[in-house]
């Protein structure tokens, strides 16, 4: 199972906000890519790095800090936030991103994400954030008008490789994993999915482990390791069983 530490980049810094809200915004370092290598140095395996400001604006915004990060930091990293044309996903991995995640367009253009899926293969990822169930879209703010798990079979039909599912209304709250909603998703779309939002100790990360048969591959955690809930290193145990 694999930890994604999370990067939340608004305004050019590193913050974290609470159930999507931009104005519930804690600021947790000036320079994230003081943070990528932080975590990179600490032993993460993949960084999981979202533009607020792209997801914002419907475009990439934070591009120098992502570059930089991708040059830089010996680790991948999954980027996601305002990528929303076949254009800016080329462009972002040839600048160095491994992996690109699509949200609002898998609602809204589901065909452009089958046309990525195509040429880009399991580079293209797909971000399902819901809350009580409806995908929400746009930076979380509007309601996108269908089931996360419909949306999941309907990505998953279209040759998307992975799927990450946030609880938004967990996001950054410290409240536990949804690792209930998040199997029934993976199970239903028959493709790994990555957990999203809420966890708050080591207990959340050894529940994930534990439906890794339902499909959950990983973890992505932000709040708890800036806040010093969960250190890396005792997360990562924790995701290969030394825990137990």
């Amino acid at each position: 199972m694999i930890i994604f530490p999370a990067i939340d980049i608004r305004g050019g810094k590193c913050v974290r906000l609470t159930e999507g809200r931009f104005d519930a915004e804690t600021v947790f370092a000036d320079n994230p890519l003081d943070m990528a290598r932080r975590w990179a140095n600490e032993g993460a395996e993949y960084l999981h790095v979202v533009d607020l400001d792209g997801a914002l604006a419907g475009k990439p915004v934070n591009l120098d800090i992502v570059k930089a990060i991708a040059r830089e930091v010996d680790i991948p990293l999954q980027l996601g936030g305002g990528i929303r044309t076949l254009e800016s996903i080329a462009a972002l991995l040839d600048a160095g991103v491994s992996r690109v995640i699509l949200g609002s367009v898998a609602v809204k253009q589901p065909e452009l994400v089958k046309g990525a899926c195509d040429k880009f293969q399991d580079r293209v990822v797909v971000g399902i954030d819901a809350r009580n169930g409806q995908v929400a879209v746009e930076g979380w703010g509007v309601a996108g008008g269908i089931e996360a798990e419909e949306l999941a079979v309907k990505m998953a039909a279209v040759g998307v490789a992975r799927i990450i599912y946030t609880d938004i209304s967990r996001d950054g709250t410290l409240a536990g994993v949804n690792v209930a909603a998040t199997s029934s998703l993976a199970k239903a779309a028959g493709i790994p999915v990555i957990a999203s939002g809420g966890v708050s100790n080591l207990d959340d990360i050894i529940a994930v482990r534990a439906a890794e048969s339902d499909g959950l591959e990983g973890v992505i955690i932000g709040k708890a390791l800036y806040t010093g809930g969960v250190s890396l290193q005792e997360a990562l145990k924790a995701a290969r069983g030394g825990l137990d």
